[in-house]
């Protein structure tokens, strides 16, 4: 279909303007969100310098995030909840468990961590890369 030049224009115009209506209706919200989250982090590490406990929470952080979430299995009419291949008949029971879970493995990290820290006085305060450029310089010498 031929259309007249005045015509495809106004067209062209109008699904310019719906597409700004909807950037502005679904992208703008979306950025504000990821804005809001960015100030959240930033204004939270702020007090994490002044705060002499927040490596803890910053561990049970990373452990939370290690852990698997708690699944909602529907048969019928009963619910029950899996978490790590177990069944349970309550969500409190199943979020007790993973909670016992993440205190585990954030308890694992500081169990290993003097471990980690004398590595690290031992190899030196070198980066991996320096330390495989050492050994590859004495393979080839």
């Amino acid at each position: 279909m031929d259309l007249p030049p005045v015509i495809e224009n106004m067209l062209w115009a109008c699904a310019f303007i719906l597409a700004c209506i909807a950037f502005y209706r679904f992208g703008l919200p979306w950025f504000k969100r990821f804005d809001q989250a960015n100030v959240a982090r930033i204004e939270q590490q702020a007090r994490d310098k002044s705060d002499a406990n927040a490596h803890f929470r910053h561990a049970l952080d990373v452990a939370n995030e290690q852990v698997e979430e708690v699944q909602e299995i529907k048969t019928g009419a009963i619910t029950h909840y899996l978490f790590e291949a177990q069944v349970f008949t309550t969500r409190d029971e199943t979020e007790e468990m993973r909670a016992q879970r993440v205190g585990v493995v954030a308890r694992r990290f500081y169990e290993e961590l003097p471990a980690a820290l004398a590595g690290a006085t031992e190899r030196g305060r070198m980066s991996a890369r320096e330390r495989a450029s050492q050994r590859w310089k004495r393979t080839i010498h």
